[in-house]
């Protein structure tokens, strides 16, 4: 069984995912974790952006970048170095949205992310999930929260201060603007899937969001088998 989570930067759908995937029991794949981890190898091959249009498959290959299997998730590596610690960095959410709006970049990931999900029950999340890369899950979500709120969470997972005003406006700001790009760029822009479950996180514990997503998933299993 494929459940997919969708939504804008910030929504909390990587962690929901990883809780709901523990939660049944099935993998956790964290499509962003692998577009994150091909733009820090893109960055640290010290690439100028300017080449960015005509990165081949080849090229992206060379970089050596992949997921292993590790607990109910992944780990990802750049050749034989583990970079799981470092693809959440302030460069790398910069450079995420444009890096994966190269063909190249969805084309190459689309079929790893597919092949990760043969033969287990998953719990991916993402932008183009329930769109692109699983349009037949057999569950779908859609995960949206005031800007403001994911600009606070987004702090946090950071460990900076997110009271400190003028740091959430400006992150306000990043979040805002990476909505815009993901949304209007030509290669797999971010989507609502038509068939998906809505749900606003914004005025949500963390418990609670995971327990709605459960429970449908629970729900559609009892009655699906």
């Amino acid at each position: 069984m494929i459940v997919t989570i969708d939504g804008p930067a910030g929504s909390g759908k990587s962690s929901t995912a990883a809780a709901v995937a523990g939660r049944l029991g099935f993998r956790h794949l964290d499509s962003g974790a692998f577009y994150r981890a091909l733009t820090w190898a893109v960055l640290a091959a010290g690439i100028p952006t300017e080449h960015w249009h005509s990165l081949t498959t080849a090229q992206l290959d060379a970089l050596n970048v992949r997921g292993e299997p590790a607990g109910s998730g992944y780990r990802l590596f750049a050749a034989d170095q583990d970079i799981t610690g470092l693809i959440r960095s302030v460069e790398v959410n910069a450079n995420v949205s444009p890096v994966a709006a190269l063909p190249a970049v969805r084309v190459w990931l689309l079929d790893r992310l597919r092949s990760a999900a043969l033969g287990v029950d998953l719990v991916t999340d993402g932008r183009d999930m329930g769109t692109v890369v699983f349009p037949g899950a057999e569950q779908k979500f859609y995960l949206v929260a005031d800007a403001a709120v994911r600009a606070r969470r987004r702090l946090l997972e950071r460990g900076e201060a997110a009271h400190d005003p003028e740091r959430l406006q400006s992150e306000i700001g990043r979040i805002e603007a990476r909505d815009r790009i993901d949304s209007t760029r030509a290669v797999a822009p971010l989507r609502r899937p038509a068939d998906a479950i809505d749900l606003d996180t914004t005025n949500l514990t963390f418990d609670q969001q995971v327990g709605v997503i459960v429970a449908h998933v629970m729900e559609w299993r009892r009655v699906h088998g």
